[in-house]
């Protein structure tokens, strides 16, 4: 096997994000469910015999040292010896959204690398690799929708209802540091379980993805007043908007696919869907099926 084209990698959204502490060590704890959205970048890799590591950017340019060149950097240490590859990068995902658009481009890399040298490493390693990475990664390694807490590590499967969501992303993005290093940041909201967020899932058809809030949503409105300006946005269209992740981007759960109104001028406007899996879930052995 020489090369492996068109690999997905899907953004997430956070239905709701709540802080439940910190670590000694400084760490956030949280708890939240992530889901798959049908929003993708895509990675093109080919193996080069020469020990290597390349990136082709495709679309946007990215940073010289981005999540993808590091997940490569961490997995080749595990291969043989002139075990290289060339990496291009479309990436349609908006950056500093909330998404997890690096972290799914980091582990769709780790999956197909290790296809590709057929290095066979098992799930739990490359969640290992993940997670040093970043804390999203090693949910996009499991590539199921997840009631997800700790520091992200802590990954359930759960089962959620097909729906159609509206994600608005404005030009301003959000660094996360800034936000989790906020002196007015909520860090004691208590924890839900997910028999909770179950029973609204399954009999709250209106609001079924509207459980909790997120957390880091009134730190992020006062650094980023674009944030408040895209909910209004929805607000005004009927829709009810909240912030994913550490943002910029939000989102609202939308009946149907909808004619919306004209956007602010530079603003990305996508209709998406859920999924129920990650395109590439079974890549790896011990993959739960």
């Amino acid at each position: 096997m020489k090369a492996l084209y068109d690999l997905p990698a899907p953004a997430k959204l956070n239905l709701f994000l709540h802080i439940t502490g910190r670590r000694d060590d400084g760490y956030h704890l949280l708890q939240s469910v992530f889901m798959l959205i049908d929003w993708c970048d895509t990675l093109h890799i080919e193996r080069r015999d020469d020990g290597q590591l390349s990136r082709e950017d495709l679309t946007t340019p990215l940073p010289a040292d981005d999540l993808v060149l590091r997940a490569a950097r961490a997995l080749q240490a595990f291969a043989r010896p002139g075990q290289g590859a060339h990496i291009g990068i479309a990436k349609h995902v908006p950056a500093q959204a909330g998404m997890g658009g690096g972290s799914s481009d980091a582990a769709t890399c780790l999956l197909a690398l290790n296809r590709l040298w057929g290095l066979n490493l098992p799930l739990a390693r490359l969640e290992q690799m993940g997670l040093a990475l970043g804390a999203d990664v090693p949910f996009f390694l499991r590539g199921r929708n997840a009631w997800v807490e700790g520091i992200g590590e802590k990954i359930t499967p759960i089962e959620l209802a097909p729906g159609r969501f509206c994600v608005v992303k404005p030009p301003e993005g959000i660094d996360t540091r800034g936000i989790f290093a906020a002196p007015d940041l909520e860090r004691q909201t208590p924890s839900a379980i997910i028999a909770g967020f179950a029973a609204k899932h399954r009999t709250n058809e209106n609001d079924k993805f509207e459980f909790g809030h997120n957390d880091l949503q009134p730190v992020a409105q006062r650094l980023c007043p674009a944030v408040t300006q895209a909910i209004e946005w929805l607000g005004s269209q009927g829709l009810k908007g909240r912030m994913t992740g550490s943002g910029s981007a939000v989102f609202a759960a939308m009946p149907q696919e909808t004619k919306l109104a004209v956007a602010p001028e530079g603003w990305s406007v996508r209709q998406c869907g859920n999924m129920d899996v990650h395109p590439l879930a079974g890549w790896a052995s011990s993959d739960i099926s």
